[in-house]
């Protein structure tokens, strides 16, 4: 039994000497810094309608983000986005809601969405970088993501519409 104890620790000794000298050896150092760029992926399709009249003021492709990280991350990362184009948080529950632009390089319009698909808010203009919360007017579910300025032009309004799918 004494053999086999001071084997285990012979082995356990040179397999540690072994660490400690790989450990020591030096790499070759990179100044290289990789950077992937974050790419749309459509994931479906969201119409956005007058209240009143249910006529049509939009048409866009969405990403949908309904997980821990998706929601954290949104739309950060980003060099652009089409017009065409925007990110649907859908949320667990209905709250009180608050974004911020950190690490977001885009102006965005963000559209707070209540559980029945009606707008209740909208923050216009988000500038890129901005931690400033930017909160929700009323408890929402979902919150749209889209190029700053593209409200105004849709001329979308609290008590609109959202209708959408996913693939």
């Amino acid at each position: 039994m004494k053999r086999f104890i001071l084997r285990f620790i012979i082995v356990l000794c040179f397999g540690n000497v072994t660490l400690l000298v790989t450990s020591c050896k030096e790499e070759p150092k990179s100044n290289k810094v990789t950077t992937v760029e974050v790419k749309f992926k459509k994931e479906g399709e969201l119409q956005l309608k007058k209240a009143i009249s249910d006529s049509l003021l939009a048409s866009i492709n969405i990403e949908i983000a309904d997980d821990e990280y998706s929601t954290q991350t949104g739309l950060m990362y980003r060099k652009s986005m089409q017009n065409n184009q925007g990110m649907l948080f859908v949320f667990p529950n209905v709250d009180y809601r608050a974004f911020y632009m950190k690490n977001t390089e885009i102006p965005l319009d963000i559209i707070f969405i209540a559980e029945d698909k009606t707008i209740v808010s909208i923050q216009k203009n988000a500038q890129p970088m901005d931690e400033t919360s930017l909160p929700s007017e009323a408890p929402a579910k979902y919150v749209l993501e889209v190029n700053a300025g593209l409200s105004d032009a849709w001329t979308l309004e609290k008590g609109d519409v959202i209708k959408y799918s996913s693939n």
